[in-house]
């Protein structure tokens, strides 16, 4: 879906497939951000049409211009007004306003009216690899450890649906043939430096030990012969929550992927409930589905929640009012480009986005693919049908490691900058649109869909296969190539050349990225790790690091600090660096500041 909406009509319908830019997604957020410094949250399950200036009213003043359209090049099919018109077949609805100095303070305001950004645990920043869909528990420890002898950093595996005892519709129990002894495997895997992740659907299969507890408790469809649960009901979320806890969370899983909340509306393959489908709570199907992945992420949160416990995980469907929910979306849909535009769309509206990889075509493909993952809320490889590895490409190994292992070493730059999400609503992965601080009319707003930042100094600027150089906007200021150092000026275009090995990176003058040492997996709590701070440019800097444990809600609670990392540049061009914060009796996770 395009950044820029004017002109448009946007249908607000949950929908995994949309064959075209209508609006349907299986984000459909009814919340939009406008270049005057205002946004509008439109409150409701229900299905929402807005009209972005795309109908004009007789009496408005914006009347269109009559055109002939045969002589007339300029003649629109569509012709724009200056309103927005919101259509919302329901009663009962509300409209929060958001208003700021600019559309990142909206934003901003937004995500802390959502409860704040999501702070995900320390190896939730890790990279992730997903095993194919039924390797049993030998294999998977077996694939584990390549990551290990080949020296790729990794923290999370997640496992398809061949764990289920039965899935398509899912029981949520362990196979007894694939993973015998769970709490063995589970373990196993932690002792090794690995969390476990679970593929899982809300379709409950007869064979579950919870469906008769349910059937009294769900919709009056069913989806692939299972019971699609009203999980508005308190006692659906615990029911739920009690066989999780006991089958998965007590004995070391780390998260869910929540698969399949969105359904799909292909012409050959269309599967959902209906809109007219009735739950025992007074819902209907389309009001079910509008949120039934908000829901779902709702639950899970609560339950690592009771145990003061963080959790990181993957949906394939959310709503308004996300920000808080450590998710992060993904889609079967596997374009590059839409998936980095994906990345920049999701930063307006509360949402984290993973570009994650699959397979590729070539090896360029597979490299480039890798790097945007790199620089993403979630890096995962995710090779559930294919079996693809980091090493697949043996020409292109060392390109792949090199990523995998500066993403590891970016870790405290990344963590702080979700630690920023959580106490001002800054989204850590951000469009260019909510860095600018000119008139967004002297740019092409459309044409900076293909570039991103990266925290508060980090410029992303990815290359897609068939490339060797484009072209990227830098915003005013001078900025910094990340790796040679080279000088540039913005408030301007410039065109940059790369080999495969490189993805173009900027920081901002001035800018300060502290990094790690590239670990084997994230640091557990109570480890320690040294800290090299870089810093770009002849300007000041400053940068808040966060620390806190990793792992509890203790920062909540107030356990945490701010440790503020400054460095100076004298007239003979020397640093000179200053750490504040580390005071008292407090236990930092770093050793060493360099």
């Amino acid at each position: 879906m395009r950044i820029n909406h004017r002109g448009k009509t946007r249908y607000l319908r949950v929908n995994s497939d949309p064959r075209q830019d209508t609006g349907e997604s299986h984000v459909p957020v009814p919340f939009y951000v406008s270049s005057r410094g205002y946004g509008v949250l439109v409150n409701t399950s229900r299905i929402v049409t807005i009209y972005c200036g795309s109908c004009v009213r007789r009496n408005h003043k914006s009347v269109s211009v009559t055109r002939d359209r045969n002589t007339d090049p300029m003649w629109q099919a569509t012709p724009e007004s200056d309103s927005v018109e919101i259509v919302i077949p329901t009663t009962g609805v509300e409209l929060f306003v958001f208003a700021g100095k600019s559309m990142l303070d909206v934003v901003k305001r937004y995500n802390l009216f959502c409860g704040g950004g999501a702070l995900p645990p320390r190896w939730g920043l890790g990279f992730w690899h997903r095993v194919p869909s039924y390797y049993d528990a030998k294999q998977v420890i077996q694939e584990a450890m390549e990551y290990r002898k080949r020296e790729f950093p990794c923290d999370v595996i997640g496992l398809e649906p061949g764990w289920h005892s039965s899935s398509y519709p899912a029981t949520y129990e362990w196979s007894k043939e694939r993973f015998p002894k769970p709490e063995k495997f589970v373990e196993t895997m932690d002792k090794e430096g690995f969390k476990i992740n679970l593929w899982e659907r809300p379709y409950v299969s007869p064979h579950s030990k919870i469906y008769s507890a349910l059937e009294r408790l769900s919709g009056s469809h069913s989806v692939w012969g299972g019971l699609v649960p009203d999980y508005s009901l308190r006692e659906v979320r615990e029911i739920v929550k009690e066989q999780h806890r006991k089958e998965h969370v007590d004995i070391g899983v780390s998260g869910y992927k929540i698969d399949e909340c969105d359904g799909s509306e292909l012409t050959n393959h269309s599967w959902m409930f209906p809109a007219h489908a009735i739950f025992p709570s007074g819902h209907d199907g389309e009001q079910m589905r509008q949120v039934y992945g908000l829901m779902l992420q709702q639950t899970m949160l609560e339950m690592f929640r009771e145990r003061d416990r963080r959790t990181y995980g993957l949906v394939r469907a959310s709503m308004a009012g996300a920000s808080s929910m450590p998710y992060v979306l993904y889609s079967d849909l596997y374009d590059h480009r839409q998936f980095v535009r994906a990345l920049c769309n999701a930063s307006f509206c509360g949402l984290l986005w993973t570009p994650e990889v699959r397979g590729a075509k070539s090896a360029e493909e597979w490299v480039r693919r890798m790097q945007v993952v790199c620089f993403s809320p979630l890096a995962m490889l995710n090779a559930w049908a294919d079996g693809t590895k980091p090493w697949s490409y043996p020409e292109v190994e060392h390109i792949i490691r090199k990523y995998i292992n500066l993403r590891m070493r970016l870790m405290p730059y990344f963590y702080s900058a979700f630690a920023r999400y959580y106490f001002d609503g800054t989204p850590p992965f951000r469009a260019m649109q909510l860095e600018l601080k000119c008139d967004l009319n002297k740019w092409d707003v459309d044409g900076l869909d293909d570039q991103y930042m990266a925290g508060d100094s980090l410029l992303v600027a990815p290359l897609f296969a068939g490339e060797t150089h484009r072209d990227v906007f830098l915003p005013q200021g001078v900025w910094y190539d990340f790796e040679t150092g080279e000088r540039f000026e913005g408030g301007k275009t410039i065109r940059v050349s790369a080999g495969l090995d490189k993805i173009p990176l900027f920081v901002r003058d001035g800018g300060i990225i502290p990094m790690m040492p590239a670990l084997p997996h994230a640091p557990r709590r109570g480890e320690k790790v040294p800290l090299e701070i870089r810093h770009y440019g002849t300007a000041p800097g400053s940068f808040n690091l966060f620390d806190d444990d990793g792992e509890t809600f203790a920062y909540e609670r107030g356990r945490y600090r701010l440790i503020t990392l400054k460095v100076t540049v004298d007239k003979n061009g020397n640093r000179h660096g200053d750490v504040q914060g580390l005071e008292g009796t407090w236990e930092s996770s770093y050793s060493d500041f360099v």
